[in-house]
């Protein structure tokens, strides 16, 4: 760990929930502190780095779909690290007039996706916070890309299982939900309890003891997220299930249950 380079202020010791899913996806924005804890998940979820490409291919579904009923401006809070693909790429090729902006509040991922996510016009990168979505939104980084009074698809990928109860999810999404136009949408992926996989409780203790905090929840859970919005089909699915391409391969389903996926539309 010592021969390791991180930008300046940035604490490589401490394991990141964005670098973790960074090392699950394959990347090289991780250090020592993320990988182990990454293997100590994959000790007991050997399937986990493709639970989160599932994740990815679920975010790519949903914003295809927005962008082909029309929703050309995207706020992804919680963004992550970038990977070899990302939501302003999926939402240009359905809809060339789309425009993007990442929000995440993690110093390392705000370095990487200034460098590598920015485009004049289309994309750019902010700095904010979840619990506050009222400064996001009025962000002037963000207002000069996108008309907050016209509806926008929000993503909110692996971000919400990060607020533990005690911050009330529901609330906390409620907040988000009250401040955008009617006619946009919402799409949220979640770690998953389904009730039936033995290793969920001893994956979120080490989730939990080396990040922080990510919690697992019922599909039940997640539903009540999308409160004051429709639900679209399939509602709560698991990610390798949420509006398949095809039919969900042998190897993707169930034993991939650990992220679920829903989206709703706020009317």
């Amino acid at each position: 760990m010592a021969d390791e380079q991180a930008p300046a202020g940035i604490d490589i010791t401490t394991p990141s929930f964005a670098r973790v899913y960074d090392y699950f996806l394959g990347g090289k924005d991780n250090f020592a502190s993320d990988r182990a804890v990454a293997d100590m998940v994959m000790q007991l979820i050997p399937e986990a780095p493709v639970v989160a490409q599932g994740n990815r291919v679920a975010i790519e579904r949903a914003v295809r779909y927005l962008a082909e009923q029309g929703i050309t401006q995207f706020i992804d809070i919680g963004s992550g690290l970038p990977t070899s693909s990302n939501v302003h790429q999926y939402a240009l090729e359905a809809n060339p007039d789309a425009k993007v902006v990442y929000v995440d509040n993690d110093p390392i991922v705000l370095a990487h996706g200034r460098a590598l996510l920015t485009k004049d016009g289309v994309a750019r990168f902010i700095q904010g916070d979840l619990y506050e979505p009222e400064k996001v939104f009025a962000d002037p980084m963000l207002t000069e890309l996108i008309d907050m009074s016209r509806p926008v698809g929000i993503i909110l990928a692996a971000i919400i299982h990060h607020v533990p109860d005690e911050n009330d999810p529901v609330a906390v999404v409620a907040r988000l939900v009250s401040l955008i136009a009617p006619g946009s949408f919402v799409m949220l992926t979640h770690l998953h309890d389904s009730g039936d996989d033995p290793r969920v409780a001893e994956a979120a203790a080490i989730l939990q003891s080396g990040l922080g905090g990510s919690y697992f929840r019922s599909a039940e859970q997640l539903e009540s997220f999308m409160g004051g919005l429709t639900v679209l089909e399939p509602g709560v699915a698991h990610v390798t299930a949420w509006r398949p391409d095809g039919p969900v391969g042998e190897l993707e389903h169930p034993l991939h249950t650990q992220m679920a996926a829903v989206l709703g539309r706020k009317d």
